[in-house]
């Protein structure tokens, strides 16, 4: 069995340590702690990595956010990896800070990845990974809130959050997402 691992965010420097780019940095961890590497391909940085038997082909989408479906649709019909096999990290407004959620389908509650994958890969019924980045912005300014760094006072809390996030996935691909939802989702 294999799977699609999709962190979600933007390229470039300036995005880095954004929260709309939590996908990415748990993406990096995930391949980094598991003993890879990426590889700029097409539409993507690319790792391939294993984890009790489980292979995972990684990728972060070269397309920026906007366009993230792109880049999942031709990875998940190069690999050939159905739709509930491709899990993909996201960031999540309506989740507040630290808080975790494996979802098996939903719509994309605005989010501009998630819609560009809903549109060009077959619907809504793919495994998210949401994670919580809260809503402490003033109103009409969520694009300035997500691609703003994380405060200094959530900084400490990040990397333990980006360990469990990458417990869930190890968990998706092991044991089945049923039983990772009843774990992780409290």
């Amino acid at each position: 069995m294999k799977y699609l691992i999709v962190g979600l965010g933007n390229i470039g420097p300036e995005y880095a340590y954004t929260r709309h780019n939590i996908g990415f940095n748990i993406a990096d961890e995930l391949v980094k702690q598991l003993g890879g590497t990426f590889s700029n391909l097409r539409l993507a940085y690319y790792s391939e990595v294993s984890f009790k038997g489980k292979k995972m082909h990684v990728i972060k989408p070269t397309t920026f956010m906007n366009l993230s479906g792109k880049a999942v649709n031709y990875w998940m019909h190069e690999l050939r990896i159905p739709l509930e096999n491709v899990l993909v990290i996201v960031d999540d407004l309506a989740l507040p800070l630290g808080k975790l959620r494996l979802k098996m389908q939903g719509s994309s509650a605005g989010h501009n990845g998630l819609r560009s994958i809903e549109g060009l890969c077959g619907g809504q019924g793919y495994p998210r990974l949401r994670f919580g980045i809260g809503d402490d912005f003033p109103k009409g300014r969520q694009a300035d809130y997500v691609l703003s760094n994380f405060d200094k006072d959530e900084q400490p809390e990040l990397p333990a959050l980006i360990d469990t996030s990458i417990e869930l996935i190890k968990s998706f691909v092991t044991i089945g997402p049923a039983k990772t939802m009843t774990a992780f989702n409290k």
